[in-house]
């Protein structure tokens, strides 16, 4: 038996006020200020005992400064597990959404926009991976020359993506010979994976006719300088300054040791990478992860995609003590809106 199991119906109860009134005023909460309310009608002192209970436990615990309790990062998780009562996104903030996320703007623009509006409506850091590269599919490549043997490419994916690289080449090549390249290239890579292309083109190289083929030569070497680029996705993230204007980083060491975390961004790329393996909204809660050193962080991410594949994650980075019931949902709406972008590109 599990110390969920152990819970009973008043202790659920009170841990869930508890919850809720600390995140609402940020301070502790004491048994007097519960026990006045209606739906206990207890006593201070058994209160007391309830809430001693719930320390035991691990659900909560007392500050030194203060007899009232403050939840742990344990109590937070039955509260989003099991107590929390989602809030619907009102209106307002699903209609913001929903004009700042949309099909036609383009999966660059809503991917960046994305951050700044769940950082606009939550006050909380709003944090966007961009599209993966292994689940990102070529659609065309293009060639424009430029001057001293210099060769911008362009290569379009499915999902809108656009990647640009500018190379040189020790060969002579004309504004004809692009054309040729990359209506040969598009039609030898078909919809592959845009991180197969590479290998595909240098599979073709190797092969014997490219040997004697001075065109598709030509066209396989300008395809494999063109495709030598970075494959990593990309980490936006939007509203930091936010924490600066919690109680809980008001202590400069706590603020400068999550400011590092949050500029290393491997960590960060980490977690984000863990919801886009569960395919799922995933919840990191103060010491579950190793996100930062600073302690009482919260991360709240949903991966988006299109039906098959997932292409990132959006999300948003606040204090443990954070309005879980109405964030959440904004979280899993922004998901929502990124990927109806995705699927129309």
């Amino acid at each position: 038996m599990n110390t969920v199991d152990l819970l009973d119906e008043r202790q659920r109860d009170v841990l869930r006020v508890i919850v809720q009134e600390y995140i609402a005023s940020g301070g502790p909460v004491g048994s007097s200020q519960l026990a006045r309310r209606a739906e206990f009608d207890v006593s201070s002192a058994t209160m007391r005992n309830v809430m001693a209970d719930l320390e035991e436990l691990g659900y909560l615990e007392k500050p030194h400064t203060s007899a009232g309790r403050v939840p742990t990062d344990r109590g937070y998780r039955f509260y989003v597990d099991t107590l929390v009562r989602f809030k619907e996104p009102a209106p307002r903030d699903r209609e913001l959404i929903k004009q700042n996320i949309a099909p036609e703007a383009g999966v660059e623009e809503a991917v960046q926009e994305a951050g700044k509006i769940l950082h606009f409506i939550t006050r909380h850091a709003g944090v966007v991976v961009s599209p993966r590269p292994n689940a990102t599919i070529f659609e065309r490549i293009e060639f424009v020359r430029l001057r001293e043997n210099r060769v911008l490419a362009v290569l379009v994916a499915t999902n809108g993506q656009v990647l640009n690289k500018v190379f040189t080449v020790d060969y002579p090549v004309s504004s004809e010979d692009l054309v040729r390249a990359s209506n040969y290239l598009n039609e030898l890579l078909g919809r592959s994976p845009l991180d197969e292309v590479r290998a595909r083109i240098q599979s073709e190289l190797e092969q014997e006719r490219a040997a004697y083929d001075a065109l598709t030569r030509k066209a396989l070497k300008l395809g494999f300088a063109a495709t030598d680029m970075p494959r990593q996705e990309r980490l936006f993230i939007e509203g930091t300054g936010s924490f600066l204007e919690t109680p809980e980083f008001a202590d400069m060491e706590r603020a400068r040791a999550l400011f590092r975390a949050l500029e290393e961004k491997s960590k960060l790329l980490e977690l984000l990478d863990r919801v886009q393996r569960a395919r799922d909204l995933q919840i990191f809660i103060g010491s579950e992860s190793d996100f930062s050193s600073a302690g009482e962080v919260t991360v709240i991410a949903s991966p988006y995609g299109t039906d098959e594949h997932v292409l990132g994650a959006v999300g948003i980075i606040g204090p443990t003590r954070m309005n879980y019931q109405r964030v959440i949902p904004l979280v899993k709406l922004t998901a929502q809106a990124l990927s109806n972008v995705v699927k129309e590109a």
